[in-house]
C-alpha cells in the first residue's frame, strides 16, 4: 500500500510557544499510526530545530521545510540550504507550493534544481502542483498540472522519482473555503497517476503518494481520503488548529 500522509503546512502562522503547544495537543491527542500511515509538520524556519525535537523518537512523524534554495551554499541572503536542513535531522521539504509559484515567480525549471538538490541530499521533496481558478474554468487543468509535472520532475529516473511525494494543489481551493469535490479530486489524481505511470510505467506510478491540498478540513476529509488516489492530504489552515488536524489525521485509509 502506498504511503497515506497527512502533512500539516503552518505557513507564516503562530509564534514558538503557539507552534509547540499544538504539536505537543497533536502529538497526544492522535490515534497511533499504522506502518503505511505518515504525519508531516511542515514548519517555519525558526521552528525546525524545536519541531525536530518535539518529535523525537515517534514512529512515522517527520517535519519538513516549507522550502529550501536550490544551490548547496554561497551569497544568498535570506536563503536556507538543503545541506543546512540535512544538519538538523529534516528528512522532508515542500517544494513548488502555488504561494511560491505566485508571490515569489519560482518557474517549473528552477523547481527542478531543487528537486534535484533534495534528492541528492536524501530530503524527500513533496512537490507541490496544481491549476488556478481561470484555468480551471478554461478546462485545461490536465494540460496545465503535466506541463508542471513534465517540467520539473521528468528528467529524474524511475528509482528518482520513487522518493517524491506529489500534492495536487487546485489552487482555487487553497484558503478560499472551496473545496473540489471527492469525484474531481479523484479525477485529476488519476490522471496524475496516470500520466506518471506514460512516463515511468505502472509499477513506480503505483508506489508514489499523491496528496490532495486544497482546504481539507476535519469535515470532508474522510470522503477525500477514501478516493483511491487520493493519499491523505497537505492541509494549511486545518494544520493550525489541534482538533481539526488530529481529526484530519485520523481520517487516513
Amino acid at each position: 500500500m502506498r504511503k497515506q500522509i497527512a502533512a500539516a503546512n503552518w505557513k507564516m502562522n503562530l509564534t514558538l510557544t503557539q507552534g509547540e503547544q499544538l504539536l505537543d495537543t497533536v502529538l497526544a491527542k492522535h490515534h497511533a499510526l499504522t506502518t503505511d500511515q505518515q504525519v508531516v509538520f511542515a514548519v517555519p524556519f525558526p521552528y525546525l530545530q524545536a519541531a525536530q525535537q518535539k518529535v523525537a523518537g515517534r514512529e512515522n512523524v517527520f517535519v519538513a521545510a516549507q522550502n529550501c534554495y536550490s544551490k548547496k551554499s554561497g551569497a544568498y541572503t535570506g536563503e536556507v540550504s538543503v545541506e543546512m536542513l540535512q544538519s538538523l535531522g529534516v528528512q522532508v521539504a515542500v517544494i513548488g507550493h502555488s504561494e511560491r509559484r505566485e508571490y515569489f515567480n519560482e518557474s517549473n525549471r528552477f523547481l527542478a534544481e531543487k528537486i534535484n538538490i533534495c534528492l541528492e541530499y536524501s530530503i524527500t521533496p513533496i512537490f507541490c502542483c496544481g491549476e488556478p481558478l481561470q484555468i480551471r474554468e478554461a478546462i485545461m487543468q490536465n494540460e496545465f498540472v503535466k506541463n508542471q509535472m513534465e517540467e520539473s520532475l521528468f528528467h529524474l529516473s524511475a528509482e528518482q522519482i520513487k522518493k517524491l511525494v506529489i500534492a495536487y494543489e487546485p489552487i482555487w481551493a487553497i484558503g478560499t473555503g472551496k473545496t473540489a469535490t471527492s469525484e474531481q479530486a479523484q479525477d485529476m489524481q488519476a490522471y496524475l497517476r496516470n500520466v506518471l505511470a506514460d512516463k515511468y510505467g505502472d509499477a513506480v506510478a503505483e508506489k508514489i503518494s499523491i496528496l490532495y491540498g486544497g482546504s481539507v478540513k476535519a469535515n470532508n476529509a474522510n470522503e477525500l481520503f477514501s478516493q483511491r488516489d487520493v493519499d491523505g492530504g497537505l492541509v494549511g489552515g486545518a494544520s493550525i488548529i489541534a482538533d481539526e488536524f488530529v481529526a484530519i489525521i485520523n481520517a487516513l485509509k
